[in-house]
């Protein structure tokens, strides 16, 4: 690893070929370029026997040097096998794991603060998108562990939120950064997740006061239903690179972003301002069609595939790179843990 001292702002790293282990603890691991892809970073022991904990604990500083250069790093052939243990390499490397509350997925807690992947239908694709980023708080990085790949698909599709920003229309980009976003969510009508589960608790005041802490707007309905609206920024700057990044839930919550036929239920089920979720603009106003349509080109554009192995781990900054997950076949298992909450 190198670093390439020509480029401005934050320090920039080219990914060598492998080279001989040394005496240092920074010569146990290589990081490389994977074949054909330009994200992740691969890292990969040198010899057998490196413990990883062990390793990243001692290595930290350089893992999050490349991180920040590379925005997602894919750690193969240590061996990890376990959730515990993938709980383990977080903390050595980012501090503890983080609570998943004011959730947007459903997931099952697996173990501490790792959970689940998203518990969506095999056979449905979710569009990408950075962890939380409609919240005022939200984890600047995000691990995936595979402890069985899916027989066919089941990849997790990633692209630089820096380079899906560049290549926004100039018109569309300036009208979002003014603008923000609107999310518009309602709970109770029996389709998606409960308020409950979203917000960890069976109190509508603890939820109240929640929205209050965090800038959200809470109206409390008949029947027990709720619906809440929150005003967010679209482009945000990343607080240790400075660089401008898309980040923001606009697209995967907008309803049109969804599979045809799901579209057809939700819209024979629910008038527009009852949908689950919706997006819009800051001030209120509908996203144009041809808009959306733009954003979702230009991220499909940027989206990378790799495919899992056992044992992976994937560790993304979550403000520079947005993550997905594509359709399956057979048993899959991916398990998910969050850190470092920060907030604009």
């Amino acid at each position: 690893m190198e670093q390439d001292s020509h480029q401005p702002g934050p320090p920039r790293f080219v990914l060598n070929p492998r080279r001989p282990i040394g005496s240092g603890i920074s010569d146990l691991v290589t990081f490389e370029s994977m074949a054909d892809v330009s994200l992740p970073a691969l890292a990969r022991p040198v010899t057998g026997g490196v413990n990883l904990i062990a390793w990243a604990e001692s290595d930290k500083d350089r893992i999050q040097a490349i991180l920040l250069s590379h925005g997602a790093i894919l750690f193969r052939g240590f061996g990890i096998q376990s959730a515990t243990e993938f709980e383990r390499f977080i903390a050595a490397v980012s501090g503890q794991p983080l609570p998943y509350i004011e959730r947007s997925s459903p997931r099952t807690r697996v173990n501490g603060a790792i959970y689940s992947s998203t518990e969506y239908p095999a056979d449905q694709e979710i569009f990408l998108h950075c962890e939380n980023s409609y919240q005022r708080t939200w984890p600047l990085k995000i691990f995936f562990f595979c402890q069985s790949p899916a027989e066919l698909g089941g990849e997790t599709p990633i692209a630089d939120t820096r380079r899906i920003l560049g290549r926004i229309d100039p018109k569309v980009r300036d009208k979002f950064d003014k603008k923000g976003v609107t999310y518009v969510r309602n709970f109770g009508a029996g389709f998606g997740l409960s308020w409950q589960a979203v917000f960890q608790t069976e109190d509508p005041q603890v939820v109240t006061q929640y929205c209050l802490s965090a800038g959200i707007e809470c109206d409390w309905r008949d029947n027990d239903r709720l619906r809440i609206k929150q005003v967010r920024k679209a482009i945000q700057t990343h607080p240790l690179t400075g660089e401008s990044v898309w980040f923001n839930h606009a697209i995967f919550f907008h309803v049109s972003t969804l599979d045809p036929a799901t579209q057809k239920v939700l819209s024979e089920s629910f008038s527009e301002e009852e949908l689950p979720s919706s997006a819009y603009y800051g001030d209120g106003s509908k996203i144009e069609p041809e808009e959306l349509n733009h954003l979702r080109s230009v991220v499909q554009e940027e989206k990378v595939l790799f495919r899992w192995r056992q044992g992976d781990i994937l560790m993304l900054d979550n403000m520079l790179v947005a993550h997905g997950r594509r359709p399956y076949r057979g048993p899959r298992k991916i398990l998910v843990g969050m850190t470092e909450p920060y907030s604009a």
